[in-house]
């Protein structure tokens, strides 16, 4: 359906999509992924002439898009696009939002097209929000009312540009929702995201791009358990992190648990997964708190994506300050909780600095 042949496009001197060659059939689901910066979203604004190609060829059901006699505004219509903004009229109440283009265009009845546009407004979940305006929704209602107009236009393809991103964590799950369900009804789609669980979910392929091109691609099975390439192995097992010093006894622990509050949200953990990390970090601090007169201590919390796991890694250069190597007194209820939540603790030296390291599973 969708033919890319060696697309580059360059700003100035920036080359920000150097070789890219994709074919797409319909009914596809392409999820395409990569580190931030690698022209992941140039790509799809290339594929409907959001952005003008420095080079290659984009073909469309065996049309030449960078052909001047092409029709590129009816080749639109059957290409839409949701971007991580949600671009709509704040003027106009939901209904009129979505029908506001297949009037202009498709010369449609409005009794027919309000009709339809109630139907698709159901379909993802707002049919009682059809007279609401978009300040009077949250995020989430937003985008999938922005997916609802997309689907106003009968599109043969979507493209999706990081829809989830301008939204709180808690309102993600909504929209995935809704493309999952386009997924399962046979929509083509490319969808740039950084939803790592949903690309492996949803998607019939998946492109990893870095460098301004499709450094490799494959089901999602390869992608994200076998990875054939050095740059997607790193990425697919990259670790997010947060860290803190704490350099006094005094320190503000309500602060650092807001802190890593946000860290939560940011990575969607659920509940019981926050509880555990938040009670041993108090329980640990604890522990080390005598260690703060000698030498500050650096705490960082790391999550896997892939595997799930959180990671707690204490981190000073204090003679004193290792009470997780010495067994646990019967007495000492605070070391006996430690243990208990953690699956395994090593400890260890790296540099003058002495390492604690506790393993959580959150799967």
């Amino acid at each position: 359906m969708i033919r890319v042949e060696h697309l580059a496009k360059t700003f100035g001197s920036l080359n920000v999509l150097r070789d890219v060659s994709a074919e797409i059939a319909r009914g596809e689901v392409i999820s395409v992924i990569g580190p931030s910066g690698t022209g992941k979203s140039t790509f799809l604004r290339c594929l409907n002439l959001l952005e003008q190609p420095t080079g290659g060829a984009i073909f469309v059901d065996g049309k030449d898009m960078l052909d001047p006699a092409t029709d590129v505004t009816r080749v639109r219509q059957r290409m839409n696009m949701v971007f991580q903004g949600f671009n709509l009229f704040s003027h106009l109440t939901v209904l009129e939002n979505l029908t506001l283009a297949p009037t202009r265009l498709k010369r449609i009845p409005r009794a027919e097209l309000e009709a339809k546009a109630l139907e698709l407004l159901r379909l993802v979940g707002l049919g009682e929000k059809a007279h609401s305006f978009p300040d009077e929704l949250s995020g989430g209602q937003k985008q999938r009312v922005a997916i609802a107009r997309c689907l106003a236009m009968d599109p043969e393809v979507i493209l999706f540009d990081e829809p989830t991103s301008a939204l709180d964590p808690t309102m993600v799950s909504e929209v995935l929702s809704v493309i999952r369900n386009l997924a399962r009804e046979g929509m083509t789609m490319i969808i740039v995201t950084h939803e790592m669980d949903f690309a492996r979910d949803v998607s019939s392929r998946v492109f990893y791009m870095d460098e301004g091109v499709i450094y490799e691609q494959g089901p999602p099975a390869q992608i994200f358990d076998n990875p054939q390439r050095e740059k997607t192995r790193v990425f697919i097992n990259r670790v997010r992190s947060y860290q803190a010093e704490v350099v006094s006894p005094d320190f503000d622990l309500y602060h650092l648990n807001g802190e890593l509050e946000r860290f939560f949200d940011k990575h969607a953990l659920d509940a019981m997964m926050r509880g555990r990390v938040l009670l041993l970090v108090e329980e640990l601090l604890q522990q080390y708190k005598p260690g703060l007169h000698q030498a500050p201590l650096t705490l960082r919390v790391e999550f896997g994506e892939q595997s799930r796991r959180i990671s707690i890694v204490l981190s000073t250069s204090a003679a004193a300050a290792r009470p997780l190597d010495a067994e646990a007194a019967a007495e000492d209820f605070s070391l006996a909780i430690i243990r208990n939540l953690c699956e395994s603790i090593a400890s260890g030296v790296e540099g003058d600095q002495q390492v604690i390291r506790l393993l959580l599973n959150s799967a």
